[in-house]
């Protein structure tokens, strides 16, 4: 009862203020804290630094693709429209969808394809080994004067005969078979590789060398760790114009007394007037040129990854 004599009778459905702490089995409950707001960086700077490094080189990747399609597009248009137009004669350079139909028609009878296998074996083989011969070599002149002064004469004349000019010789020596073709293949790449890692050799920070030196490194730790790894860009440089080199002298070798490949195929679409058959094996050759290249700035930039690039 009230202090004012009536009576307070309690509302059944009313809830109960609960006045008593709540105590969970391992004490009073924490209060609900609200939402704390996202104050983390925008969501573009929590992607990867590969992604972000991706995005930011999207745009002139696409750019320089399209430059690329654009300047080949027009070469192409004017290959099909000069023959058409009569600015030169189309008996001497058809029309490039000629070309294309004549390429096609030789995919389809394996005459290109078993060519084609027949010149890359070559090149491949006297291309692999130039790279076993001039590298190792190349690294050991450029580092021991010893050797320098022993071999240096020989590179001096040899390194000034072109391959083409001892093409006769190595026929004479060899025959006409597979090994004088993989043999000049093998001259003509061994010096670009060869002279280029020499080069790089001796353009190693001599920092690097001294302090190689006061850590005891051995000569094969010293040329595993150190000079090798420098020496990567310098070297690529005449590993790609060796696979230049491998592809062009072999073409020139297999008009002469080859019976299978690419220059064969050439030599002999010639000879018969196919000029249709004849420029689609250069632009077979032009194709697996850019291709190797291709294949091997991709190899370069892979082992020289661990470089850190120059910053203006």
């Amino acid at each position: 009862m009230s202090p004012t004599g009536t009576t307070t009778v309690k509302d059944p459905i009313a809830p109960v203020a609960d006045t008593a702490p709540d105590r969970g089995p391992a004490g009073p409950r924490a209060p609900e804290s609200a939402p704390v707001p996202d104050t983390g960086p925008p969501r573009t700077e929590r992607l990867p630094a590969a992604a972000r490094a991706i995005a930011r080189r999207l745009p002139g990747l696409v750019v320089r693709g399209l430059t690329k399609v654009v300047a080949l597009a027009v070469l192409l248009a004017v290959w099909e429209i000069a023959p058409r137009a009569g600015l030169v004669d189309r008996t001497f350079l058809p029309p490039f969808h000629e070309v294309a139909v004549a390429w096609w028609e030789l995919l389809a009878d394996g005459q290109l394809t078993d060519n084609a296998r027949a010149s890359l074996t070559r090149s491949f083989t006297g291309f692999g080994l130039a790279v076993v011969i001039g590298v190792p070599l190349g690294l050991l002149i450029g580092r021991y004067r010893v050797v320098a002064d022993l071999l240096g004469p020989l590179l001096e004349v040899f390194r000034n005969t072109a391959a083409l000019a001892l093409l006769p010789v190595f026929v004479l020596l060899l025959g006409i078979g597979e090994t004088s073709k993989i043999s000049i293949v093998l001259y003509a790449c061994t010096w670009p590789i060869l002279l280029n890692t020499i080069s790089a050799v001796r353009q190693v920070d001599p920092t690097l060398l001294k302090l190689a030196k006061s850590m005891d490194l051995s000569a094969p730790r010293l040329f595993q760790k150190v000079i090798l790894p420098a020496s990567i860009p310098t070297i690529f440089t005449g590993i790609r114009l060796a696979g230049a080199s491998s592809i062009l002298v072999l073409v020139a070798a297999e008009m002469v007394g080859a019976k299978e490949g690419l220059g064969y195929l050439i030599n002999a679409s010639q000879y018969n007037f196919a000029i249709p058959q004849m420029y689609a094996g250069i632009l077979t050759i032009s194709v697996i040129g850019v291709a190797f290249n291709q294949l091997l700035v991709t190899v370069e930039r892979r082992l020289s990854s661990w470089r850190v690039p120059a910053t203006g």
